[in-house]
């Protein structure tokens, strides 16, 4: 998937075919549905399948001061998208101008004259331009002037169920991140580079990947069966026979919370590795939540912190044995009946 933070100036090549519009934050079965319905058609057509985002996303943009609420960093939708088949991936940066844009002018300005799109797709809740004036129906009676094609698909429910992301998010307040995940249709996840912690870990023999939660929603504080992947060392990394022994899925235990045994009070994702002792900082990784464990609490002292760790971790090897909790990364559209 090749990724683009412009629309003027492309060449032909870049152009037409089929684009998606939203925001797609966790890229959960609501979203998969919008974007499968369009992989189909392009696939069916012979048409690249292209989404449009705005980062930041419009809320921070607005209200830079609230709390984080992401599901997803922009890498973690970007990876998701082009598990999917997406071919492209348009990035505008949402910033006065275009949050002062009238709706008709990003059809006709950008979607239409800078992109050259030939069918448009998009959520039945779907507004763009400014003061959010354009909406699904804007599309459709533009569409007939304009003559481009225009799908749009409604809400997506499983009995009296909405798929959103407002669901996910209090899924994820409440700890329930098997809800979490049957609503995204894959696990919820963090990604990002390993921080250099304190080190603590080590001395007690669990050492642990830490990870910066900045700009995600925070899940409830605690413990957690988790999956971490690893992928290649990213390019200009050191690569090797050693490190593609690394690349792959591991599981874990991990801690979200403020680690009150040691008085901190920064919000730290600590992920311990099942049966893994080699250096990652700065090497990618993704942490997948697989089940709640229980709430994290303050330690008198190392030892009795150690000896809770052992216990979670013996409750977290039992879960990750589970065979339902082998749960893939996103499925492919054809996975998902789209053909």
């Amino acid at each position: 998937m090749k990724i683009f933070r412009h629309h003027e100036g492309l060449s032909d090549d870049v152009k037409g075919g089929v684009i998606v519009l939203g925001n797609f934050d966790g890229f959960h079965k609501g979203h998969q549905a919008v974007v499968g319905r369009a992989w189909k058609l392009a696939r069916e057509r012979e048409m690249s399948l292209s989404v449009l985002v705005v980062e930041p996303h419009p809320r921070r943009f607005f209200n830079p001061a609230q709390e984080d609420f992401r599901l997803t960093s922009f890498r973690s939708k970007a990876h998701l998208l082009e598990d999917f088949g997406v071919d492209r991936l348009f990035v505008l940066p949402f910033n006065n101008d275009l949050a002062q844009m009238p709706a008709q002018d990003f059809v006709t300005e950008i979607l239409l004259k800078n992109l050259g799109i030939k069918h448009i797709f998009a959520g039945y809740d779907y507004h763009f331009g400014a003061g959010r004036g354009g909406n699904a129906q804007t599309l459709q009676d533009m569409s007939l002037e304009q003559k481009f094609d225009v799908t749009i698909v409604e809400k997506i429910m499983e009995g009296d169920h909405i798929y959103s992301s407002t669901n996910i998010r209090d899924s994820l307040r409440a700890g329930d991140v098997r809800t979490a995940a049957d609503q995204l249709g894959h696990w919820w996840h963090v990604e990002g580079h390993v921080l250099r912690g304190d080190q603590r870990g080590r001395t007690i023999n669990f050492p642990t990947a830490n990870l910066s939660m900045t700009d995600y929603i925070k899940p409830k504080r605690g413990v957690y069966a988790v999956r971490v992947i690893i992928d290649g060392p990213e390019s200009g990394a050191e690569s090797g026979a050693d490190s593609e022994k690394l690349k792959g899925v591991w599981h874990g235990v991990a801690n979200m919370g403020n680690r009150p045994t040691f008085g901190k009070d920064d919000l730290m994702l600590e992920a311990h590795i099942f049966d893994f002792d080699t250096d990652i900082y700065g090497r990618p990784i993704r942490v997948e939540f697989v089940d709640y464990i229980r709430p994290e609490q303050k330690f008198d002292g190392l030892d009795s912190l150690r000896e809770q760790i052992e216990k979670d971790c013996l409750i977290a090897k039992k879960i990750l044995s589970d065979s339902q909790n082998q749960r893939a990364a996103i499925p492919i559209p054809r996975a998902q009946g789209f053909l």
